[in-house]
């Protein structure tokens, strides 16, 4: 009778989320999203420190620094604002997270041969990435087939195709800027059943991930910063109890574990030699 019931409340759970949580991606959300990223990125411009912790003020900045020396990470969310004013998303959510490691002993080329082995990256970074593979390479331009695996209180999985462009702009330094070209939710994953939803029309769990990683190479080692955005549908009324956990959670739980897994895959790599 347990296992009865267990069955009945997830399939009442998978049709409420089936029927009441579709959202559809409208122009103006996209909008808003874009107008976000460029105002990001015209405020990173390159004239100020290439990490965000040598820009912070002294104390807070040896504090930081001792943290990541520590092996912690050091991670916050960011609001950017334009002309001193929030950016308004309507019928969204930007979710903005930055963070950073160090890995005592670690080149900026043993971080780059990490990042770029995308054929890897579902063995490295799993169940966080389920599949992954290299598409094409020009340069140092990457497009990139992923699929993402998200659990908090429901689970979602999603096929993502990307554009990577990494910068060596010194020996010691360079970086990276990653955008999802397309997004779609897949319904029945793993299963005869499993398809695509429409892009756009689905969950609205995730419908854009940009992500811009730094790395610079001091101190014995090499620090890894990296910055996403990513845009969301918003919480409906009432429901919050499901879709707030996810969509408010999940953005910094995930560049959590990228960046531990990471610093942990690099410094074995280096115990191992």
């Amino acid at each position: 009778m347990g296992w009865k019931r267990l069955a009945a409340c997830s399939c009442v759970l998978h049709l409420t989320v089936a029927s009441a949580f579709g959202a559809e991606l409208q122009p103006r959300t996209v909008a808003a999203f874009d107008r976000y990223v460029r105002v990001t990125e015209a405020q990173a411009d390159g004239s100020g420190p290439f990490l965000r912790v040598d820009g912070l003020p002294a104390a807070e900045r040896g504090a930081r620094l001792d943290e990541l020396h520590a092996g912690q990470l050091v991670i916050e969310r960011l609001v950017t604002r334009e002309a001193g004013q929030p950016i308004d998303v309507p019928s969204g959510l930007i979710h903005h997270w930055l963070g950073a490691v160090f890995v005592p002993g670690a080149t900026v080329d043993q971080a780059l041969d990490l990042l770029q082995d995308y054929d890897r990256h579902a063995d490295i970074f799993r169940p966080a990435v389920a599949r992954s593979k290299l598409v094409s390479r020009d340069g140092d331009v990457f497009r990139v087939d992923l699929r993402f695996y998200m659990k908090k209180v429901i689970a979602v999985v999603v096929n993502t195709d990307n554009e990577a462009r990494f910068t060596r702009l010194a020996p010691d330094r360079a970086q990276s800027r990653i955008y999802s070209l397309r997004v779609a939710e897949v319904e029945d994953p793993g299963t005869p059943r499993e398809k695509e939803k429409p892009v756009g029309n689905d969950g609205g769990f995730l419908w854009r991930l940009y992500t811009y990683w730094r790395f610079l190479e001091r101190d014995g080692g090499t620090y890894v910063q990296c910055e996403a955005i990513s845009l969301t549908r918003g919480i409906p009324i009432g429901f919050g109890w499901l879709i707030g956990p996810f969509v408010n959670s999940i953005p910094r739980e995930s560049l959590t574990f990228t960046l531990e897994t990471t610093r942990e895959t690099l410094a074995r790599g280096l115990a191992s030699r």
